[in-house]
C-alpha cells in the first residue's frame, strides 16, 4: 500500500523514484499480480501517468495492456481503464500550442504506437469484440480508441475491418445508442472509416445509414443544431462523394426529397450564428454532390429531375433572392442552383421564370448579372454569378436565344435593364474583371449556336453622339486594338474566337474590316514580353479560324492569301509556336479541369473551361490549315463536296427509311388492332354457336324426354315433377308462337287489305260480280241436275209400271182397270217427258253459259294470281307456324294426358296428390277452343 501511495501523490520517506522507474514497477505488478484488485490498481495508476509519460507507458506497458483486454474481460472497469490508457498514448489530446516540429514528433510517436498494436490483426478484432459491450465505461473508450487508430493509420485498420466478419455492422450499432457521447463519438469513428474507401461506404450505406443519419439530423434541428448536425452532414459527404452507387442508392431511398426542410428559412434571416452558417453549408455541398458535372450524365439529370419535383430548386431560389442571407451562403447556393440547372431544360426554364422581390420586379438573371459587372461586389460572388449564368446557357439554345434577343434593336425596352445591356455595359466598362466576366458570359451564349452567332452580327452599338452606330463585332476589334489590360483582351480574343468559328459568315464580317487582320499578324510576329505571350497565342488562334472556316467569299482575303500572308510576314514555324503558348499556359490546365470557374486572386481570372475545349479542338486543325498546300486544299475540298453528297444521300435515305419505318409501325398498329378485332369476333361466334349447340341439344333432349314412356311408381313421380316443369316450358313456347302467329296473320291481314286496295285501284270488281254470277248459274245449274234426275226417277218409274200393267193385260186380268190406269200412266209419261224435254233446253242453255262465263273467268284469273301471290306466301308461313305449334299443342296435350294419367294411378294407389288448379283446365280448355276456331279459320279460307 505504500508504493501506491507513492505512486498516486503520498508523503513517503526516501528519495522519489523516476518515472520511468514507477511505470516499471507498475507494469510488473500487473503482469504478476493474482489478485484482479491489485491489476486494476496498477491499470488505473498507469492511466494517470499515461498523458505525462507517454512514451514511457506506451513501450513498457503497451503488452501488458493488450493482454489485459485478453484475459480481464469479465472486469469492465479494469477493462476500460486498459481502453482509456491505450488512447492516451495513441492519441495525443494536449490543448496547448506546440511548434511545427514538436507537433510532427507527436504524430509520428502516435503512428509508430499505432504501427504496434495492429501489427496482429487480432487485436483490433479483440476490439471490435469490445464495442459490443454495453457498459459505457468499455464502450466510450472503444469507440475513442479505435477512431484515433483509424486517424493515425486510417488504410491499414479500415482493411483489417473490411475482412473483420460483421466489423461494420457492430460500428453501425453505435449510431443506434441511447447515450447521445457514445452515438456522436460513433459518428466521429464512422467519418474516419469511410475516408477514401469506396467498398466501405457501400457497407455503411446498405446498413441504413441514410435513413439512421436523416433522422439524426432531423431530431437536432436540421440547420438549426449544433455540431453533431455537422457530423452527420461530413459523414454523408464521405458516403456521397465521388460514389455513384451510393449517389443511385439516395436518389431511389427517396432521400432527396427529404432534404428539402434544411433549407426553409423565415423572412428574418439576421443574426446567423456561425454553426448554422456551417451547417447550411454543408447542406448546399451535399446538394452539389448529388448534381455534380463530373458525375454521369444520366444520374445527373435524374437527381436534377428529382430536385425540381419535390421543390428543392425552388427552395434554394429562394434563398437565393431573399435578403439578409450571409454572403458565403449566398455564394454557395449560387454555386449549388447553377449545378441543379445545369444542362436541365426543365430547371432552366423555371429558373429563367424566376423573379426578384423587387419593385417592380426583374429576372433573378438580371439581379445576378447586376452584382457580376459590379466591381464593389466579392470576387467570389462574381466568380459564383458568372458560373450560375454558363450553366443557365449550357446546353440551352432556348436561353441562349432570349439573351441575344435582348441585345437586338426590335427587342430592346429602353424603360428596364436587360441582361443584353448589362452584358454590353460590363464589356466595355473600366473595370477589367467585368471585361472579362461580360466576354466570358457573351461567349457562352453563343456556343455551339450557328443562329445566335449569326445573329449577334445585327447588334449595332451607339458611341458617342454625331457618329454613326457600330457593329459589337467592330467594337470589340477597335477595344482589342487600343491596348487595354491583359485580361481584358484575353476576354474579347476568347470571345472573337468563339464567335467566329464554325460562322463563314462571321468570318466574312470579320475580316471585311480592312485593320482586323494586320492587328493581328502585327500582334502575333513581334517580340513581346512573357504576360504578352498569351495575347499572341489566341491572336494566331483568331487569325487560324479566318483561315479554317474562310468561305473565300472575299478575294483579298481567301484561305490562300491569308496562308501567304502569314509565311511572309511571320512564318509558319513561328505561327505555330505562336499558337502553341495558350495550351502550355499554367492558367489553361487549371482551367480545363472543371467547369467552375475557381480563381485564388482576379489577376489569375484568365481561361474559361469550355474555351479550353474550343482551343484543344482546333488546335491542330489550324496547323494542319496552316500547312496545307493549294493542291491539297483542292483536294480536300473535292473530298468534302463528295462527303457532303454521299451525307446528303444517307440522310435521304435515312429520311426514306424512318418514313418507311413509321408507315410499318403503324400498319403493324393496325394488324394488330384488326387481329384483336378479329380474335375477339371469332370468340363472339364461337360462345354464339356453343349457345345454339346447346339449345338444339336441349330441346333434342326435351323432345325425347317428352316421348319416353313412364316405367314405375317412383320414375313417374320424377318425370311427373319434370314433366310439370318442361310443361310450363311448352306453353310458354305455345304462347310465343301463338304471338307469331299474330304477328303473322296481322301481316297477312295487311296483305289482304293491300290486294284490296290494289283492286279498287285497277277497277276488278266487275270480276267478283262475274264470280257471284257464275256461282249463282252454278247452283241454278244443280238444281235443274237434281230436278231432272227425279223426273228421270219419275220417268222411270211410269216406265216400269206401264211395262206391269201391259204383262198383266197379255196374262188376261181385269181389262178395264188396267185400261184405266194405263191411259193415266200414258198421261203421266207424256208430261213427264214434255218436263224432262224442257229441263234438258233449260241445262243446255245454262251449260252454255257457264261455258261462256268459265272462258271470262279464265282470263281474269291471271291478273288475280299475281295478287295472291304475296297473300300464298304469307300464308305458307301462317302453315308453317300453325304445323309447328300444332306440333306443340300435340306434345303438350300428351304431356298433359300422360300428368293426368300418373296422377290417376297415384289417387287409386292411395297417394294424396294435389289437383291442378283450375286456371290449368281453363288453359287447356281455351287452349283446345282457339285450335277449333283456327281449323274453322283454316276451312273457311
Amino acid at each position: 500500500m505504500n508504493f501506491f501511495r507513492g505512486v498516486m501523490g503520498g508523503q513517503a520517506a526516501g528519495p522519489q523514484p523516476s518515472g520511468a522507474e514507477t511505470i516499471q514497477k507498475l507494469c510488473d505488478r500487473v503482469a504478476s499480480s493474482t489478485l484482479l484488485e491489485d491489476r486494476r490498481d496498477a491499470v488505473r495508476a498507469l492511466k494517470s501517468l499515461s498523458k505525462k509519460y507517454r512514451m514511457e507507458v506506451g513501450t513498457q506497458a503497451m503488452d501488458h495492456l493488450i493482454n489485459i483486454l485478453q484475459t480481464d474481460r469479465s472486469d469492465s472497469e479494469i477493462i476500460g481503464y486498459a481502453l482509456d490508457t491505450l488512447y492516451n498514448i495513441i492519441c495525443s489530446d494536449e490543448e496547448e500550442e506546440q511548434d511545427e516540429n514538436t507537433q510532427k514528433q507527436v504524430d509520428d510517436l502516435g503512428a509508430q504506437f499505432t504501427d504496434h498494436f495492429i501489427q496482429d490483426p487480432e487485436h483490433l478484432t479483440l476490439l471490435l469484440t469490445l464495442l459490443e459491450e454495453f457498459d459505457f465505461h468499455v464502450r466510450w473508450p472503444g469507440v475513442k480508441l479505435l477512431t484515433a487508430l483509424l486517424k493515425n493509420q486510417g488504410p491499414q485498420v479500415q482493411g483489417v475491418i473490411l475482412v473483420s466478419p460483421m466489423g461494420v455492422s457492430r460500428l453501425m450499432d453505435l449510431l443506434a445508442d441511447s447515450r447521445e457521447v457514445i452515438r456522436n463519438d460513433g459518428l466521429l469513428l464512422l467519418q474516419q472509416l469511410t475516408k477514401s474507401n469506396a467498398a466501405i461506404q457501400k457497407i455503411v450505406a446498405f446498413e441504413n445509414a441514410f435513413e439512421r443519419l436523416l433522422d439524426i439530423i432531423t431530431e437536432e434541428g436540421s440547420s438549426d443544431g449544433g455540431i453533431v448536425v455537422e457530423d452527420c452532414l461530413l459523414l454523408l459527404l464521405n458516403l456521397l462523394k465521388n460514389n455513384s452507387s451510393n449517389q443511385n442508392f439516395f436518389k431511389e431511398g427517396s432521400y432527396i426529397q427529404r432534404m428539402k426542410p434544411w433549407f426553409e428559412v423565415g423572412d428574418d434571416n439576421s443574426g446567423w450564428s456561425a454553426q448554422k452558417v456551417t451547417n447550411l453549408h454543408l447542406m448546399l455541398q451535399l446538394v452539389r454532390v448529388m448534381v455534380s458535372p463530373v458525375n454521369s450524365p444520366g444520374a445527373t439529370a435524374s437527381c436534377q429531375k428529382s430536385m425540381y419535383q419535390c421543390g428543392l430548386l425552388q427552395q434554394l431560389c429562394t434563398i437565393l433572392m431573399a435578403t439578409g442571407v450571409p454572403a458565403d451562403i449566398l455564394t454557395e447556393t449560387i454555386n449549388t442552383v447553377s449545378e441543379v440547372i445545369r444542362g436541365s431544360q426543365v430547371n432552366q426554364d423555371y429558373f429563367a421564370s424566376v423573379n426578384a422581390p423587387s419593385n417592380p420586379p426583374r429576372p433573378a438573371i438580371v439581379v445576378l448579372l447586376m452584382s457580376m459587372v459590379n466591381e464593389r461586389q466579392p470576387f467570389v460572388l462574381r466568380c459564383a454569378v458568372l458560373y450560375c449564368f454558363q450553366c443557365f446557357l449550357y446546353k440551352n439554345q432556348k436561353g441562349q436565344g432570349e439573351i441575344v434577343a435582348t441585345l437586338l434593336p426590335s427587342t430592346i425596352d429602353a424603360n428596364s435593364i436587360s441582361a443584353g445591356q448589362l452584358l454590353c455595359g460590363g464589356l466595355f466598362s473600366a473595370d477589367s474583371l467585368s471585361n472579362w466576366c461580360a466576354a466570358v458570359a457573351l461567349a457562352h451564349a453563343l456556343q455551339d449556336n450557328l443562329t445566335q452567332k449569326e445573329q449577334l452580327l445585327r447588334v449595332q452599338l451607339a458611341t458617342s453622339l454625331g457618329k454613326p452606330p457600330v457593329s459589337l463585332l467592330q467594337q470589340c476589334t477597335n477595344i482589342l486594338s487600343q491596348g487595354s489590360k491583359v485580361q481584358t483582351r484575353v476576354g474579347l480574343l476568347m470571345l472573337l474566337c468563339t464567335w467566329i468559328s464554325n460562322c463563314p459568315i462571321a468570318v466574312t464580317h470579320f475580316l471585311h474590316n480592312q485593320e482586323n487582320v494586320p492587328f493581328l499578324t502585327a500582334q502575333i510576329s513581334e517580340n513581346l514580353g512573357e504576360d504578352e505571350r498569351l495575347v499572341q497565342g489566341l491572336c494566331a488562334l483568331l487569325l487560324g479560324i479566318c483561315i479554317y472556316y474562310n468561305d473565300n467569299s472575299l478575294e483579298n482575303y481567301t484561305k490562300e492569301k491569308l496562308k501567304q500572308l502569314i509565311e511572309k510576314r511571320i512564318g509558319k514555324e513561328n505561327f505555330v509556336e505562336k499558337l502553341g503558348f495558350i495550351t502550355k499556359h499554367e492558367l489553361y490546365s487549371r482551367a480545363a479541369q472543371k467547369p467552375q470557374p475557381i480563381f485564388p486572386s482576379p489577376e489569375e481570372m484568365l481561361f474559361d473551361h469550355e474555351f479550353t475545349k474550343l482551343v484543344k479542338e482546333l488546335e491542330g486543325m489550324i496547323t494542319k490549315a496552316v500547312h496545307k498546300s493549294s493542291e491539297e486544299e483542292k483536294k480536300e475540298e473535292e473530298v468534302k463536296k463528295t462527303l457532303e453528297q454521299h451525307d446528303n444521300i444517307v440522310t435521304q435515305y435515312k429520311e426514306l427509311i424512318r418514313e418507311q419505318d413509321a408507315q410499318i409501325q403503324e400498319l403493324k398498329e393496325q394488324l394488330s388492332s384488326m387481329t384483336s378485332q378479329n380474335e375477339q369476333m371469332q370468340a363472339t361466334m364461337t360462345q354464339q354457336l356453343s349457345q345454339i349447340q346447346q339449345h338444339k341439344d336441349q330441346y333434342n333432349i326435351l323432345k325425347l324426354k317428352l316421348g319416353k314412356e313412364n316405367q314405375n311408381q317412383g320414375e313417374g313421380s320424377q318425370v311427373n315433377g319434370m314433366q310439370t316443369e318442361e310443361l310450363t316450358q311448352l306453353r310458354e313456347d305455345v304462347e310465343e308462337l301463338r304471338k307469331q302467329n299474330a304477328l303473322l296473320q296481322t301481316q297477312l291481314d295487311d296483305k289482304d287489305a293491300l290486294i284490296n286496295k290494289l283492286v279498287s285501284k285497277y277497277e276488278i270488281r266487275p270480276l267478283e260480280r262475274m264470280n257471284s254470277y257464275f256461282v249463282d248459274l252454278t247452283q241454278e245449274l244443280e238444281a235443274l241436275r237434281c230436278q231432272l234426275q227425279s223426273q228421270s226417277a219419275e220417268l222411270n218409274q211410269v216406265k216400269m209400271e206401264r211395262q206391269e200393267l201391259l204383262r198383266r193385260a197379255e196374262a188376261g186380268n181385269d181389262g178395264s182397270m188396267d185400261g184405266a190406269k194405263m191411259a193415266e200412266l200414258e198421261s203421266r209419261l207424256t208430261t213427264q217427258l214434255t218436263e224432262m224435254g224442257r229441263l234438258k233446253a233449260e241445262a243446255k242453255s245454262s251449260t252454255e253459259s257457264r261455258a261462256e262465263l268459265e272462258q271470262q273467268l279464265a282470263s281474269s284469273t291471271s291478273t288475280v294470281a299475281i295478287l295472291q301471290t304475296e297473300k300464298a306466301k304469307l300464308q305458307t308461313a301462317v302453315q308453317e307456324s300453325k304445323k309447328e305449334q300444332d306440333d306443340l299443342l300435340i306434345l303438350l296435350s300428351d304431356q298433359d294426358q300422360k300428368i293426368f294419367s300418373l296422377k290417376q294411378r297415384l289417387k287409386d294407389l292411395g297417394e294424396s296428390v294435389e289437383d291442378e288448379d283450375e286456371d290449368d283446365l281453363d288453359a287447356k280448355d281455351q287452349m283446345d277452343d282457339d285450335e277449333e276456331e283456327e281449323d274453322d279459320d283454316e276451312e273457311e279460307d
